[in-house]
């Protein structure tokens, strides 16, 4: 792929609008066909999105954590797929940033990511872990300054049309399941066996199938903090603020066509308040809810990070709430705004068609499923010292 060189003369917001479009206009078809949303990543790269939050003397734009999840929350709304390959594909942005700049090698692939306007992609899941994503039965396997690795991934989204793919693994052959590295697998030199294929309910654009990955490489594309690290300090976190404001993004849409067709309905009969009205305003309101929360955790997130001898223990109860309550709420404002637009909005296609939104913001719930989000949340706030309404 050939550098695209600088966006000229163009703010961020004008590049995220561009691609925000695009995203919208490809959403149908994306979801019917379920297929890779390629004219949207095309036209994040053409707006340079892809690298944005990479610091500047790495080449990026250095954009803050909440300017990615507005990015996620706008593409979101126009394309629930693009929103989650954008929001997945940051957080394998950020493991790079915030753990493999002590590696020369992942130094370059940062800079390659920005020139290039690489996509990432990551193999976190694996057949016989039961969903865990703290262990692993594959291992990292090296011979001198060289390593391959093989797993058996049953979800390894848009891995075809990544260009390269984060993988977790054991270690070497003799560590334990918890023991985990990230690997870096760039695309040209792994292979991905297709076993199972992603027909969902919603999400469609996504292409999570199933793969049996093979992968090698050298020793500095395996990041050199311990997994559980990268998942404690910004991975886990990074994860719920992001998809989060994609599934905020879902509502703020379902809210907007709603609003859009009570609006209509108003103007047919002046004076008169349309029935479905207070139900509109109780959607409305869940959605700010929503918007408040994510905001509020960014600031927690930012604080997190400018005092990195903080207790992580509140930080983590934080993010863990908010990925279980925006996945509830926003699934409760889009079901909401299907029963004011009703039959307009059971309707395929039409301008307050809302069965792509409602089957999109099913997945948020199963999204590293609540119940198991929840079990781990319990365990913290039974050793958390201080009472939770101060974490």
């Amino acid at each position: 792929m050939k550098p695209l060189g600088p966006v000229v003369g163009e703010s961020l917001a004008e590049r995220v609008r561009a691609a925000v479009a695009v995203a919208a206009e490809h959403a149908e078809t994306v979801d019917r066909d379920g297929r890779f949303p390629a004219e949207a990543v095309q036209a994040m790269r053409a707006g340079r999105l892809l690298g944005v939050a990479v610091p500047p003397e790495h080449g990026g734009e250095g954009a803050s954590l909440a300017e990615l999840a507005s990015i996620c929350s706008s593409l979101g709304a126009a394309c629930a797929s693009a929103g989650m390959v954008f929001a997945m594909h940051q957080i394998n942005m950020a493991n790079l940033i915030d753990c493999g700049l002590e590696s020369a090698w992942c130094r370059e692939l940062l800079q390659r990511a920005v020139a290039d306007q690489l996509l990432f992609a990551s193999a976190t899941t694996e057949a016989g872990v039961g969903g865990d994503l703290r262990q692993s039965i594959c291992a990292v396997e090296c011979d001198g300054q060289r390593f391959t690795l093989a797993k058996t991934a049953p979800v390894i989204s848009y891995g075809e049309q990544a260009d390269a793919i984060f993988a977790t693994a054991r270690r070497d052959p003799d560590a334990p399941s918890s023991d985990q590295v990230l690997v870096v697998l760039m695309a040209d030199a792994c292979q991905l066996e297709r076993f199972t294929t992603w027909d969902a309910l919603g999400m469609r654009g996504t292409c999570s199938h199933g793969y049996r990955l093979k992968g090698e490489g050298e020793a500095g594309q395996i990041l050199p903090k311990p997994f559980a690290d990268i998942a404690a300090e910004s991975m886990v976190a990074i994860s719920h603020l992001l998809w989060s404001s994609v599934w905020a993004g879902v509502a703020g849409d379902a809210v907007a066509r709603a609003q859009a067709l009570v609006t209509a309905e108003a103007k047919k009969q002046p004076g008169a308040l349309p029935p479905s009205a207070p139900k509109l305003a109780e959607a409305f309101t869940r959605l700010r809810m929503i918007e408040g929360t994510i905001a509020e955790c960014l600031a927690r997130w930012e604080e997190a990070r400018a005092n990195p001898g903080a207790s992580s223990l509140s930080l983590a109860l934080a993010m863990n709430a908010l990925k279980v309550a925006v996945s509830t709420t926003a699934l409760e404002v889009v079901d909401a705004c299907l029963m004011i637009a009703g039959l307009q909005g059971y309707k395929n296609g039409g301008p307050f068609s809302l069965g792509r939104h409602l089957r999109d913001i099913h997945s948020a719930r199963l999204m590293i499923g609540n119940d198991r989000i929840l079990a781990s949340a319990g365990q913290l706030l039974l050793v958390q010292r201080k009472p939770a309404r101060k974490a």
